[in-house]
């Protein structure tokens, strides 16, 4: 009832559409090693190889106010504990967060505790702004263990809402200490 042309033209599409996902997946793979290897590299020796781009983005406690107002991802340093802004409905982290983090990794691997803490603002949905939140924390997360710290070094809070005085900006920000 059918005939053997039909057969190897569904063969050739099938081989097809696998040859294309087995591109995608190597790509994946390959593009996810770089830039793990590009992460420790940039931890390793972070003033030999950093970018000045990257460099400019860590912001001293001073200037921190202006920081906070605005809506663009920054990294500020305070008494001890690292502060990530994040861009308004923005997961990505800060260019020079891995010079940021190398007191806190240098922390860990004398055996202290990371404590990680995101939190949020009061506008717009609230499961929206808490998942934001958790995905702005597993970024840090996600750098920190870049830089060489396990999983079980570093303890995740549950996200905060940040209610009073507090600007926005400064709601949209991942803590960082050592405990």
């Amino acid at each position: 009832m059918f005939s053997q042309g039909d057969d190897s033209q569904q063969r050739v599409a099938l081989f097809l559409v696998f040859g294309l996902v087995a591109i995608v997946v190597a790509s994946v793979l390959v593009f996810g090693a770089n830039q793990r290897g590009a992460a420790a590299r940039y931890a390793a020796a972070p003033d030999a190889e950093a970018p000045a781009m990257a460099q400019a983005a860590v912001v001293p406690a001073a200037s921190g106010a202006a920081v906070a107002a605005s809506d663009a991802a920054s990294i500020q340093v305070e008494q001890g504990t690292v502060k990530f802004y994040f861009a308004s409905g923005k997961a990505d982290l800060a260019a020079g967060a891995s010079e940021a983090l190398l007191d806190v990794v240098k922390g860990a691997q004398a055996g202290r505790k990371v404590a990680i803490s995101g939190f949020h603002d009061a506008t717009g949905n609230a499961a929206q702004n808490t998942d934001l939140a958790r995905q702005r924390a597993l970024a840090v997360r996600d750098a920190l263990m870049a830089a060489g710290l396990l999983e079980s070094q570093i303890e995740l809070n549950k996200p905060e809402q940040i209610a009073g005085t507090g600007s926005d900006a400064q709601a949209r920000r991942v803590d960082i200490s050592l405990q």
